[in-house]
């Protein structure tokens, strides 16, 4: 049985290769054969069923799909008001007729409703250094819930239970579509016959995994059984996001924040064209990308978690208690005027200096036992005890 926290990093990893993960993703499609065994706790019917009876999603959260088109949510919801508010509640044994007659169900973010399903996302933001949903599908018989399409981000697709039929066309006739694009009227690529491509087709079951680049088409049905499975889908940083990020240190330029010269002669018009062109381009040759990235990264979201009582109370946690590091994206340390700073989700934090070793323990073993955490900071148990609760009332661990 595989950690979902290491889904991804561990068994993926050693079957497909680092640079699949790195180098070429988002380039080429990839087939993974990890054991039903490495997904058969990550997310069972159990696990469902819970999530719909404590969380209670609605649409749009959860909803059902036949035959490319939308299910009316009239037809497996009844209105219903809770505090005051208005609620669209899922009726069971509607649910169970719409299933029955070869409805599609999605279920989105069960990364926020599962802490195994979270985990593992965690686990592939960490590795692609980019923020994942886990989407949840089951569908029953042969029938499909989407007609063939492509998606406006990065997946990889988790069978669970039961098996799906996949075939995956490629990229279509518009290299590296957006969803805020300009053209949506691309199609799937064709053959010389006229027929769409196919680069690869197969019968997804337990424990297998591919990887869907961004734009690639692919059409997916029932095989007549049942079909579970998770879509972890991310979006990669794009030159959109780089030139994006230029955009708003222009208004740091008096230049660009001047009024366009809209009555001015033409050759002040000009004129102030030319001044813009010029300082735009000598701001973009100094945009550096590694700090783009670097930015991006300091403004990685932390999941919504809570350490109460720790994070209120002022007596320390016990030498056993387990200290969890919140941050996904381990950040890096910068020392200053004899403390320690950080910046996590595009918040700065300066600690004291003795945070330091505790948060360097933290970012490379990310779950240590208060005991544990103060030998790798070469500290006292109580001293880092200490340490943990200023940590966990800034949000940066969790103490269980």
């Amino acid at each position: 049985m595989t950690d979902p926290g290491q889904l991804f990093t561990g068994p993926l990893s050693d079957v497909v290769g680092r640079e699949a993960l790195t180098t070429r993703l988002s380039e080429e499609f990839f087939f993974a054969e990890l054991g039903a065994d490495a997904v058969r706790s990550l997310f069972t019917f159990d696990d469902l069923n819970d999530v719909l009876t404590t969380c209670s999603p609605e649409p749009p959260r959860l909803r059902l799909h036949q035959d490319g088109s939308p299910v009316p949510v009239d037809r497996y919801t009844a209105g219903a008001t809770s505090s005051r508010t208005a609620r669209r509640i899922v009726r069971p044994e509607a649910l169970y007729r719409e299933l029955r007659a070869g409805a599609s169900l999605v279920l989105d973010s069960v990364d926020r409703m599962h802490p195994g399903v979270g985990a593992a996302a965690d686990d592939l933001m960490r590795l692609v250094r980019e923020r994942v949903q886990a989407n949840l599908y089951l569908i029953w018989g042969e029938s499909r819930g989407f007609d063939t399409h492509w998606d406006d981000h990065d997946t990889m697709i988790v069978q669970l239970e039961g098996t799906k039929h996949w075939k995956v066309h490629g990229p279509g006739t518009r290299a590296f579509p957006m969803k805020d694009d300009t053209d949506h009227a691309h199609t799937a690529p064709v053959d010389a016959d006229g027929r769409t491509h196919t680069i690869w087709e197969g019968v997804l079951r337990p424990g297998q995994i591919i990887h869907v680049p961004r734009g690639w088409w692919h059409t997916v049905t029932g095989t007549g059984g049942v079909s579970m499975h998770l879509t972890f889908g991310f979006t990669r940083a794009t030159g959109i996001d780089w030139a994006n990020t230029l955009v708003r240190r222009l208004f740091e330029e008096e230049t660009f924040r001047r009024d366009l010269p809209r009555f001015a002669a033409d050759d002040e018009r000009r004129k102030h064209q030319h001044a813009l062109v010029a300082r735009l381009l000598e701001l973009a040759e100094a945009w550096d990308l590694d700090e783009v990235l670097a930015e991006r990264d300091a403004r990685f979201p932390r999941r919504t978690s809570f350490a109460l009582p720790w994070a209120v109370q002022d007596d320390p946690p016990p030498p056993g208690a387990r200290v969890e590091f919140v941050p996904v994206l381990p950040p890096p340390l910068e020392r200053e005027d004899g403390r320690v700073a950080v910046s996590v989700s595009g918040k700065r934090y300066r600690l004291p200096a003795v945070a330091a070793p505790v948060l360097e323990a933290l970012a490379e073993h990310r779950v240590l036992t208060v005991a544990d955490l103060a030998e790798h900071a070469r500290a006292s148990a109580e001293e880092t005890a200490q340490v943990v609760v200023a940590l966990a009332r800034h949000h940066l661990v969790l103490v269980r």
